[in-house]
């Protein structure tokens, strides 16, 4: 089996995406990888921090060696396929003239993955604010890819080695998070999640626990109805037809070390009902997966950081995870090709 090919999206130019890509083709990585995005950005960013990586250029051609450059990953080697950014970048100071740069960034890697010719996406972080002052209405990358791969059901996985937490609801307000949780939803999540850990983590018989989206899962209707009129009944009736699926279970126990390994994958209800406990786990190892897609995302758990971008204190560990399971993961769906 080939190698895995990984195109790797820096994200925002003022940030630090730029540096933690650096760091992380200065290190041993496991697959072939690619990077889409300006070559003076890259550069200057390069001798900004002192990172002795060189940037060659990339070629989709197979007959100018584009095979071999993905074969095998070289430390301080940094293949790009160069996408001119039009608008300076300052360091440390995200603008909204770079917005149309980003996105297609990550639309152009996106599409190459659609076309096969590489097996994963991996993505640095952006900022959802300077986007939206571009005058794009964008929420965050799952939602952003899923559109332009045409998938209609993302769902948001974040894992690491101790946990899986996928949402129900993705970057809405809190204000909107009830309104989301129906069972026609559930019904469409649910088989998503399942149907990614059989094919990209390979667990066979995957279990699901589904948190309450109230207080002590709404304490039998006395702090909140979804639990007792949507959320109980959509798994129960899951359940009666073979998903190995539990819940509502009361978020704040959900997590506790002897619940959640019961579990496969845990699904919260909403962003910051799960994340802040994965990330309190393994901050930095881990990892953003977006499933429901024809293609395979992964990407870091951190923004982007501004202030630290320049400083040589940006920290590419979670990147160098991402790139590493996106690895896996590819490897893991063409097996069952």
């Amino acid at each position: 089996m080939a190698a895995p090919r990984i195109i790797i999206v820096g994200g925002e130019p003022a940030g630090i995406g730029p540096d933690i890509l650096l760091q992380a083709a200065a290190t041993a990585l496991p697959h072939g990888i690619v990077a889409i995005g300006d070559r003076a950005v890259l550069e200057s960013r390069a001798e900004l921090l002192g990172l002795a990586v060189e940037v060659t250029d990339y070629s989709d051609h197979s007959d100018t060696g584009a095979d071999s450059q993905l074969a095998r990953h070289r430390p301080g080697i940094l293949p790009l396929l160069h996408q001119p950014c039009k608008n300076k970048v300052a360091v440390g100071a995200p603008h909204a003239r770079t917005a149309e740069y980003v996105v297609n960034c990550i639309e152009t890697a996106a599409d190459l993955c659609l076309a096969k010719q590489f097996d994963a996406m991996t993505t640095c972080p952006v900022n959802k604010a300077v986007l939206n002052q571009a005058g794009l209405a964008f929420r965050g990358h799952t939602e952003w890819i899923a559109a332009r791969c045409q998938a209609p059901t993302p769902v948001m996985m974040l894992a690491n080695r101790s946990l899986r937490v996928c949402l129900l609801s993705n970057h809405v307000p809190l204000t909107e998070v009830a309104a989301q949780v129906t069972a026609p939803r559930l019904r469409q999540i649910i088989p998503v999640i399942l149907h990614g850990l059989r094919d990209l983590f390979h667990i066979n018989n995957p279990r699901l626990g589904v948190c309450g989206l109230n207080p002590h899962a709404g304490e039998g209707g006395y702090l909140g109805t979804e639990e007792v009129e949507i959320i109980a009944p959509t798994v129960a009736a899951l359940r009666a037809q073979g998903v190995n699926v539990v819940g509502p279970m009361p978020a704040d126990t959900a997590f506790t070390r002897q619940n959640s390994a019961a579990f496969d994958a845990l699904l919260a209800m909403y962003h910051d009902q799960g994340l802040p406990v994965i990330k309190h786990a393994g901050f930095g190892e881990t990892v953003n997966i977006t499933l429901g897609l024809p293609i395979i995302r992964t990407s870091v758990d951190h923004g982007t950081a501004a202030e630290l971008a320049g400083t040589r204190q940006a920290d590419p560990a979670s990147l160098i995870a991402a790139i590493k399971l996106a690895g896996e993961l590819a490897a893991n769906k063409k097996s069952l090709c």
